[in-house]
């Protein structure tokens, strides 16, 4: 594997490849982005991972300062995972001087992460459409924990007729069911045990809905009331949404087939983000 830090490296790097895979991160790499990485090396020539901490997707009170860091980590991981080239580029690179273009995407992007975190998404679109343009790969790999943003990035690519396909893929948990994530690192033990009270609230509601329960508010009611069995947290958003992200009523059996569970709630000062299919999928 090796390292490129400006576009006109990862382009040399890249030179007469037919078909390349690329994840975008922001670093901190764990099993789940691993997990991306070995996707996309048995579906790909060639595999670029960038690591890049976006500061346009953080808000002015968040954790951009203190976001954990580790190249050295970074390298191994991605290394060991498959990738080919490993494209680390500085914020210069990416937004050079007079940088002045926003990319906004409606709809998808409104509620739920948009709403809690104002410009969030604007950051996140802007740059993974940067990053497609300067890896344009065949394929990009987004985890599914981060649900409302893979819809944004997939309108958005729809949208703008950016010739790649977008693959999800699920979500990769600890034994516990805590959603792996780079700001797990902020827990202390204890704060791990209890941050998993998320998606057991989530399965909470996966339950609820296969024991007969059917009417969205209820579901929602369920969610929450067993989220509150760990005081520790305090609930941003838990819901029940269709495709495009929006709140169900009445779930029937059509409905229930595109429906998640979707959560946000803070504990112990870090914010965490979830999401179940209401079906549970094999």
């Amino acid at each position: 594997m090796i390292k490129v830090t400006t576009v006109a490296a990862l382009r040399e790097a890249l030179a007469g490849a037919r078909r390349v895979g690329f994840v975008p991160t922001m670093g901190y790499l764990h099993e789940g982005h691993a997990t991306l990485v070995r996707r996309a090396r048995a579906e790909s020539d060639r595999v670029v991972v960038s690591v890049f901490v976006n500061p346009r997707q953080f808000g002015a009170n968040e954790d951009l300062s203190r976001y954990p860091r580790d190249l050295e980590r970074d390298t191994q991981v991605a290394a060991e995972a498959g990738a080919d080239v490993l494209f680390v580029p500085d914020v210069g690179e990416v937004y050079p001087h007079g940088y002045v273009t926003n990319v906004q995407v409606g709809g998808v992007s409104a509620g739920f992460e948009g709403a809690s975190r104002p410009g969030h998404f604007d950051g996140v679109a802007t740059v993974v459409l940067k990053l497609l343009n300067m890896v344009q790969p065949a394929r990009a790999y987004f985890g599914e924990k981060d649900w409302q943003q893979l819809a944004v990035v997939r309108r958005m690519v729809r949208d703008l007729n950016v010739p790649v396909e977008i693959v999800g893929v699920p979500t990769v948990r600890a034994a516990s069911g805590l959603a792996l994530s780079s700001r797990n690192s902020y827990f202390t033990d204890e704060g791990r045990a209890q941050a998993t009270a998320l998606s057991a609230a989530l399965r909470a509601v996966q339950a609820a809905y296969a024991s007969g329960t059917r009417d969205g508010d209820a579901l929602r009611e369920v969610g929450a009331a067993a989220l509150a069995r760990e005081a520790a947290f305090t609930l941003d958003y838990l819901d029940v949404v269709d495709p495009d992200l929006q709140p169900v009523g009445a779930v029937t059996e059509e409905v229930a087939v595109g429906a998640r569970i979707v959560a946000a709630a803070r504990i112990h000062g870090v914010r965490l983000i979830d999401n179940l299919p209401l079906v549970p999928q094999d």
